[in-house]
């Protein structure tokens, strides 16, 4: 929790500074983040939305990762193609994430079902926000889940916005978790900002999705502390005072910093120490990261088809021309040659 609230602090302010386009916060679902991965096994396939860093970070997608994803650089695993916060990893069943909304749902449903399919001893994640399940691929993933009996859990991070719309403009209903008894499933609301719940939570849910091959819907109760992304200002639709309330009294990390401490396993010097630690960690990556290559140019043209169809390669000789007639107006230097 230590790093997502670290390199929330430092990369937002990249943003700020236009060293990076763009950045999504984690500020305040920390502990529903890293609870419910720690709860997971490295054979289960994750599908995330946009604001699961802590989930990423657990299963060893490492800061120097999201530092180059983030600056789009050769090193970045997926080539600079995808915008900042949208991570993926083949190695580590962290399935890529994308921009539209909700699309993810029935992609992990699929998946799911490929899982049961093979006899594997692992399920599907897929996390989402209370925002995406009114979308109408949380219905048809539901549905799908339900009556193939896949081993899935459905993660909803309900943080109170969808973007700048309220839950109470959202829904009527008593949040998400009442939906799931409508698809003939499984549910589990807990207070998302309790690590230790969500990860005992997650555990069950894991056992039952698994053994059982059900899907099964988690509800983790919390407050997205954050804008809703470096393109928002939550200043406009909330109020000051409501974020200091949330911030004081009920901050997952402190939450969890004051249970190590009552337990005599965790005093302020270490806690000093640690976030002086992570902070250096982050500076280090965000500078190695900012000073490194661009992926080549010819990687536009690669890993769509097997072989290049004509037309692209016609695009790529235009392409090349263009950039022969003005090497200067693109910053070529910028990036990896071939």
């Amino acid at each position: 929790m230590g790093e997502v609230a670290g390199i929330d602090h430092i990369f937002m302010r990249a943003q700020r500074h236009g060293r990076i386009s763009f950045y999504m916060q984690n500020s305040g679902e920390e502990g529903l983040q890293v609870g419910s991965a720690a709860a997971l096994k490295d054979q289960d396939h994750i599908f995330a939305q946009y604001r699961e860093l802590g989930v990423y970070l657990w299963r060893g997608f490492d800061m120097r990762q999201v530092a180059h994803q983030c600056f789009s650089t050769e090193k970045d695993l997926g080539k600079g193609r995808q915008m900042p916060m949208h991570f993926g990893s083949h190695k580590l069943n962290l399935h890529t994430i994308s921009s539209p909304l909700a699309t993810q749902l029935p992609q992990a449903v699929g998946v799911s079902y490929a899982l049961k399919r093979r006899g594997e001893d692992s399920c599907a994640v897929c996390y989402f926000g209370e925002g995406a399940a009114s979308e109408g691929d949380f219905h048809a993933a539901l549905n799908f889940a339900s009556t193939l009996d896949c081993p899935i859990i459905f993660f909803c991070r309900n943080n109170g916005f969808a973007i700048s719309t309220p839950a109470s403009e959202q829904y009527r209903g008593d949040g998400i978790l009442g939906r799931a008894s409508g698809y003939g499933m499984q549910g589990i609301r807990v207070d998302g900002n309790d690590m230790l719940a969500v990860h005992e939570a997650t555990v069950e849910a894991r056992k039952y999705a698994v053994n059982e091959s059900r899907p099964i819907l988690i509800e983790a109760m919390t407050y997205r502390r954050g804008h809703h992304s470096s393109s928002d200002d939550s200043s406009t639709y909330r109020e000051e005072d409501e974020l200091q309330l949330w911030k004081d009294h009920n901050n997952p990390v402190d939450r969890m910093r004051e249970h190590l401490q009552d337990l005599g396993v965790w005093d302020s010097e270490q806690e000093s120490t640690m976030r002086n630690d992570i902070k250096k960690q982050i500076m280090k990556v965000l500078n190695e990261a900012e000073s490194s290559k661009k992926p080549p140019i010819a990687d536009l043209f690669t890993d769509v088809f097997e072989e290049i169809p004509a037309r692209l390669l016609r695009q790529q000789e235009e392409l090349n021309k263009h950039l022969a007639k003005y090497p200067n107006e693109y910053g070529l230097e910028k990036h990896q040659s071939l």
